[in-house]
């Protein structure tokens, strides 16, 4: 992949177009939640901070975010909108780790094809999981007819162009379809306690005809590391963003209570900071080993994954200290605190998180991730 050394003014704009779109967001977030539904206007908003396209290339109208020497500048964009509302942070997350796919492995043409969606106010995502059945294909001729459906798919009947997996012989197959908004999502079952407007339901593809148009890459590709496991960091940052928010929201609520001179609350604020500080450490430190090529590949995935832990733990200690520190009113709507906490705790439960902590600890027993970074 071929770097883009943004100069340090774009840096600057883009993260200036990133604190605008997050305040659009999170004066959105509320409604949001309540309808389960995002309000157009901050789709209407991400086209126009152009973050949508930014983590494409120069050649096809971004300024390379999703390249290896921007994971540090992603890392903050995802920790603003994290903060303003996850379900948003959510989607965005998706969109880039789609984007970088088909950057990675996809021709000229299919990076161009998503290009030109997503600058008319299209939107990506990766869409993995799947129900007992499964998602097959059916050959036809040169083309494929895909037979199942997608499961968890974060933009339901909103995404028009998704990444979508299917298994083959040779590992899974990577497609990027295009998708009418035609009555194929079901988001029924999507009834969880917090990020609702994630709006992750069932999308239906029996019928779908793909090919080698629609293929990105060889099959396999989707599952090569680090890029597959080492990505992980992404969402860490945007559940960094909503801790940043709960303690900000914390300190706000002690001092109009006149409580922040109380011991137990200073203790409690101590806590939830040093908390926040230690996940950016791992967070911003998990994007740097993601973007450096020269490190090896069960190394980032270790480390990733031991990040994945430190964010979890780290979350679930600032959600304690926040809801006993300002008691009942944390669970009281419209309070902030409430919804936020509602959407961390969703959020927070990612796929197989003992796996991840166990293929750590065997990473660091094989010799392959020390203990002490100069060790």
């Amino acid at each position: 992949m071929r770097l883009t050394i943004l100069a340090p003014a774009q840096n600057l704009q883009l993260l200036q177009r990133a604190k605008e779109f997050a305040e659009i967001a999170g004066e959105a977030a509320s409604l949001a939640d309540e309808t389960g539904s995002i309000e157009q206007r901050v789709w209407s908003a991400l086209r126009d901070t152009e973050l949508s396209m930014a983590p494409f290339s120069p050649a096809f109208g971004g300024i390379g975010l999703g390249g290896p020497d921007q994971q540090a500048t992603l890392c903050t964009i995802l920790r603003l909108i994290g903060g303003a509302d996850l379900a948003v942070a959510r989607l965005f997350e998706g969109h880039v780790n789609a984007v970088m796919l088909v950057s990675r492995y996809g021709t000229s043409a299919q990076i161009g094809s998503l290009a030109e969606s997503i600058k008319l106010g299209g939107l990506s995502g990766v869409w993995g999981a799947e129900d007992a059945q499964g998602l097959r294909r059916v050959q036809r001729g040169d083309s494929w007819s895909l037979q199942g459906r997608k499961i968890l798919a974060s933009g339901a009947g909103m995404i028009e162009r998704p990444l979508i997996t299917t298994e083959s012989l040779e590992g899974h197959v990577l497609y990027l379809l295009n998708l009418e908004t035609d009555g194929r999502a079901d988001i029924t079952s999507w009834t969880p306690l917090g990020m609702k407007a994630s709006a992750s339901g069932t999308i239906n593809l029996t019928g779908v005809i793909v090919g080698p148009s629609e293929q990105i890459g060889r099959a396999g590709d989707y599952m090569r590391q680090p890029f597959f496991s080492g990505g992980a960091w992404r969402f860490c940052a945007a559940q960094l963003g909503a801790m940043e928010r709960l303690t900000d929201l914390y300190c706000a609520q002690l001092r109009a209570r006149g409580r922040d001179g109380d011991p137990y609350q200073l203790e409690r604020v101590a806590r939830c900071t040093a908390a926040c500080r230690t996940t950016l450490f791992w967070v911003e430190e998990a994007a740097r080993q993601f973007a450096d090529e020269s490190l090896k590949p069960a190394a980032v995935v270790a480390f990733t994954n031991l990040t994945r832990m430190v964010t979890e733990r780290a979350a679930l200690d600032v959600m304690e200290c926040v809801q006993r520190g300002t008691g009942l009113s944390s669970f009281m709507r419209p309070n902030p605190i409430e919804r936020i906490c509602r959407d961390l705790a969703t959020y927070l439960r990612q796929p197989v998180p003992d796996l991840a902590m166990s293929d750590a600890a065997r990473a660091v027993l094989a010799g392959e991730l020390s203990i002490g970074a100069g060790s």
